[in-house]
């Protein structure tokens, strides 16, 4: 009995959170916190009601491409063809309106169909040709620039109908349109990841590949419907960003697959895979809307924009390794 106390004690001593854990789940926040006081002090502005709507608007888009992202990287998997894709599915978008006088439900599922497409299309090279996402996106993103400017004719797309523009501009019942799909979605992603067997095998495949096949995961087929997941999201992010914007352009949504990127990163997902929460990647993208719009009111111009997100994005991959050499030494020890 008193053998038996004793690992009953050390089983419970060895559930309770350790620091590492509790800063991996709660260290985005306290940045969030931080970024929102300190250029709250820095410029009265930045409190106004007008600015604080404003970031919303402009990463609302940002939010719901993050979220495709998260299912990526948490499967194991990247896509740094996302901006491009989202650059595609916007110029088709307002081409189906523009130019082809489309309705605005068949403007919207072409965009977003698009974009599944091109994700889909990601995910069948990477499986079929067994080269690393990384790789297949780094080639296929200058495909889909490429497709972008021939289809537009390096133009830009003008003179979208305002029954559409609402969509990205407008709001319902004093709440941004933006706001609301971007919150519906959010609440989407997270019952996916936590509350189907379809999330634990993303959770699954990206924490080992091979214990998921020999558990029985189709794991071939999951990448599959990842990837098309992902391309979803991006197809609506790429809708709701040109109907916030009113124009569509080949270049329009390009580098926006790094601030994914860096915003998934920033919001604890495991850059290796297996490892993520919805909410704090939101709150990760939320940082860098904090940053870009509180650098921009004190007066820090698009380049130390650039500079902030790319020392974020080392100092989030850089904090990752370290939680898991802790972690692992942990386990040794």
């Amino acid at each position: 009995m008193e053998l038996e106390s004793k690992q009953v004690n050390m089983t419970n001593i060895s559930r309770k959170p350790s620091f590492n854990e509790f800063l991996r789940k709660y260290a985005v926040l306290f940045v969030f916190v931080l970024c929102l006081v300190i250029f709250g002090v820095l410029d009265p502005r930045f409190f106004t009601m007008v600015n604080l709507e404003n970031i919303i608007w402009q990463n609302a888009y940002l939010v719901i491409a993050t979220l495709g992202m998260t299912f990526l990287i948490i499967s194991g998997g990247v896509d740094l063809a996302a901006g491009y894709s989202l650059s595609l599915g916007a110029v088709v978008t307002a081409a189906s309106l523009v130019w082809w006088d489309l309705p605005i439900f068949l403007a919207i599922l072409a965009g977003v169909s698009i974009c599944t497409l091109l994700s889909l299309l990601n995910g069948v090279l990477s499986i079929k040709l067994k080269i690393n996402s990384f790789m297949v996106t780094l080639g296929t993103m200058t495909i889909f620039s490429g497709m972008s400017n021939i289809f537009t004719d390096q133009k830009a797309i003008f003179n979208l109908p305002e029954s559409f523009k609402v969509i990205g501009q407008g709001s319902l019942f004093g709440i941004p349109i933006p706001l609301i799909i971007m919150v519906i979605l959010i609440a989407l992603a997270s019952f996916i990841l936590n509350f189907t067997y379809f999330g634990r095998h993303i959770y699954a495949v990206g924490s080992n590949e091979e214990a998921s096949r020999l558990a029985g995961i189709k794991v071939n087929s999951t990448k599959i419907k990842i990837y098309m997941l992902a391309g979803i999201f991006f197809g609506i992010a790429a809708v709701l960003l040109v109907a916030r914007t009113g124009s569509a352009n080949a270049s329009m949504a390009v580098g926006s697959e790094f601030t994914c990127i860096t915003a998934a990163v920033l919001g604890g997902v495991a850059i290796q895979g297996g490892i993520g929460k919805i909410w704090s990647v939101v709150i990760g993208v939320f940082i860098l809307g904090v940053l870009a719009n509180g650098m921009q009111i004190i007066g820090l111009g698009i380049y130390a924009q650039y500079i902030a997100k790319g020392v974020i994005l080392l100092a989030a991959m850089g904090l990752d390794t370290y939680q898991k050499t802790k972690t692992v030494k942990a386990r040794i020890n």
